[in-house]
C-alpha cells in the first residue's frame, strides 16, 4: 500500500472513530440527562401538588373535594390539558411538561387510596408500595400530616417518547458524522497529496541522479519537507560536483601516468635502438618514476585521511625553525624556475605541537604550487605571526596566476585544478592542497586561500594551534 493511502486511511480511520466516539457519549449523556431532568420535574410537580391539596384538605376539612385541585391543576383522569396562562406551576418547575404521562396517587394516613387520576386502583385500596417522587399532605390549620401524594412518571410511555428524541438526535449526529467523515477523506486526500508530492518528486529525482540527470527539486514550503528537498538538492549538487571532480581525476590522472610512462618508454626505445647512451636514459627513466612514486604517495595519502590511518607523532617546534627548514628546502626548485622565495623575520611565537613530517609535507605541497604559479621574475614570501588563541599563523604569499573568485571555494577539493593554473599549463594533480588540508585538519588546525582574482596573486594561510 502506497504512503499516500495509508495516510488517507489513518485520518479517515481517526475521523470515524471520532464520530463513533462522539455518537456513543452524546447518546448515553443525553439519555442520562434525560432521566434526571424526569425525575426533577416529577419532584417538583410532587411539591406543588403536597401544596395544593394541602391547602384544599383544609379550605373544606377533609377529602371529599379533592378531585377539585387535581382538575384545576390538570391531572384529573389524565384528560386535561395543561393551561400556561392559568397555572403558575409551569413557572416554578420551569419546564413544560405531558400530563398524561403523570400518575397521581392521594392515599390517607392509613395507606389507604383516596384517589387516583388514572384509575388504576380503587378508593379505599392499599397503596403502600407505590412509587415515585412522594410528598406529604398538611392539613395547615393543626399542621398535622394527613395523608401522602404520590407522583410518578408513566416510564412506558416516556421511554416510548423519550426513544423516538434520542433516535432523532441520533440520526441527526450520524448525519453530522457521515459529513465529517465525507470532509474528512476529502482533506486527508489532499494533505497526503501536499505531503507524498515531495516525497514522490524525491523519489523520482532519485532515480534520475542514479541515471546522471541531476535536476534540482522545487521547493514549494519552509517546513520539514521543503528543508528535505533543500537538503536533496544539496546532495544533489554535491554529487555533481564528485561526478566532475571523478571525471577530472579519470583525465588528470591518465595525462599524469601517461607522460612519465610514455617517457620511459622512448627512453627505452632509444637506448634499445642505440640512440641514447645508457647514461641519459636511466636519468630520465629514474626521473620519471620518481614523478609517478610521488603521485601514488599523494594517493596514498589521501587513502589514509579518508579511512583515518593518518596517524601524528607530535612534538614541540619552534616555528622559526620549522620556517626555515622548508625555505631552504624549497630554495633549489625556486632558483631553477627564477622565483624569488624569501622567509621574513618570524616573531617571537610560540612552540607548536606538529607532526614535523606531515606539517613539511603540507607546507612543502603550498610552496611547491606557489612556486609553480609563479612566473620566473616573481616573488614568493613565507610570513608567520601569532594567530587567534596563541596559534601560530603560517601564510605563503605569491605574485602568480591568481585565483578566480569561483575557483575560491573549491581550491582544497581534491583533483581541482584552477582554470588559470590548467590553461598556463601549470602541473599538477591537484591533490596537493587536499592533502594539505587534510594535515592541517588532523593537527586541530585550519588552511584558507585569498586571491583578488586571477593574475593577482594568491595567500595560503596555515594556522596551527600552540596547544594539542
Amino acid at each position: 500500500m502506497s504512503l499516500r493511502w495509508r495516510i488517507m486511511g489513518s485520518l479517515v480511520l481517526l475521523a470515524a472513530l471520532t464520530v463513533a466516539i462522539s455518537v456513543g457519549v452524546g447518546y448515553w449523556a443525553t439519555e442520562s440527562r434525560l432521566n434526571v431532568f424526569v425525575s426533577e420535574i416529577a419532584d417538583d410537580q410532587a411539591a406543588y401538588l403536597a401544596r395544593s391539596v394541602s391547602e384544599e384538605y383544609t379550605a373544606v376539612g377533609g377529602w371529599h373535594t379533592i378531585g377539585d385541585a387535581l382538575e384545576r391543576a390538570g391531572y384529573l383522569n389524565a384528560e386535561a390539558s395543561h393551561d400556561e396562562g392559568e397555572d403558575s406551576r409551569g413557572d416554578e418547575a420551569g419546564e413544560s411538561f405531558h400530563l398524561e404521562q403523570v400518575r397521581v396517587v392521594i392515599t390517607d394516613v392509613n395507606g389507604r387510596v383516596v384517589t387516583d387520576n388514572m384509575s388504576v386502583l380503587a378508593s379505599g385500596a392499599d397503596a403502600t408500595d407505590l412509587d415515585g417522587s412522594r410528598r406529604t399532605v398538611y392539613d395547615l390549620s393543626t399542621n398535622q400530616p394527613v395523608g401522602r401524594l404520590f407522583v410518578d412518571v408513566d416510564q412506558e410511555l416516556l421511554s416510548s417518547e423519550s426513544h423516538g428524541f434520542l433516535s432523532t438526535l441520533l440520526y441527526i449526529i450520524l448525519f453530522a458524522g457521515l459529513g465529517t467523515v465525507a470532509a474528512a477523506i476529502l482533506l486527508s486526500n489532499w494533505l497526503a497529496k501536499r505531503i507524498t508530492a515531495p516525497v514522490k518528486a524525491l523519489t523520482e529525482a532519485t532515480q534520475a541522479i542514479a541515471r546522471g540527470d541531476s535536476t534540482p527539486l522545487d521547493i514549494t514550503t519552509n517546513d520539514e519537507l521543503g528543508r528535505m528537498s533543500a537538503a536533496f538538492n544539496q546532495m544533489a549538487d554535491t554529487l555533481e560536483t564528485q561526478r566532475e571532480l571523478r571525471r577530472r581525476l579519470i583525465h588528470d590522472l591518465s595525462h599524469e601516468l601517461n607522460t612519465p610512462l610514455s617517457v620511459v618508454q622512448l627512453e627505452a626505445a632509444g637506448l634499445r635502438d642505440g640512440l641514447q647512451s645508457p647514461e641519459q636514459a636511466a636519468e630520465q627513466i629514474v626521473q620519471e618514476v620518481d614523478r609517478l612514486r610521488g603521485l601514488l604517495t599523494d594517493l596514498n595519502a589521501l587513502a589514509e585521511t579518508d579511512s583515518g590511518e593518518l596517524r601524528l607523532d607530535s612534538e614541540q617546534v619552534a616555528v622559526s625553525d620549522l620556517l626555515s627548514r622548508e625555505v631552504t628546502r624549497w630554495q633549489p626548485r625556486a632558483d631553477a624556475r627564477g622565483v624569488a622565495l624569501s622567509l621574513e623575520p618570524v616573531a617571537d611565537l610560540p612552540e607548536i605541537p606538529v607532526d614535523r613530517m606531515r606539517i613539511s609535507q603540507a607546507l612543502g605541497n603550498v610552496l611547491n604550487n606557489a612556486i609553480q604559479s609563479t612566473e620566473p621574475g616573481g616573488d614568493v614570501v613565507v610570513r608567520a605571526a601569532l594567530g587567534p588563541e596563541q596559534s601560530a599563523s603560517i601564510s605563503v604569499i605569491d605574485d602568480g596566476v591568481g585565483i578566480s573568485a569561483d575557483d575560491l571555494p573549491h581550491l582544497f577539493d581534491r583533483l581541482y585544478r584552477t582554470a588559470q593554473s590548467r590553461d598556463r599549463g601549470v602541473s599538477g594533480s591537484g591533490l596537493g592542497l587536499a592533502i594539505t588540508r587534510a594535515i592541517v585538519e588532523a593537527h586541530g588546525g585550519t588552511v584558507t586561500a585569498e586571491s583578488d582574482g586571477p593574475g593577482q596573486g594568491a595567500t595560503i594561510t596555515l594556522t596551527l594551534p600552540a596547544v594539542e
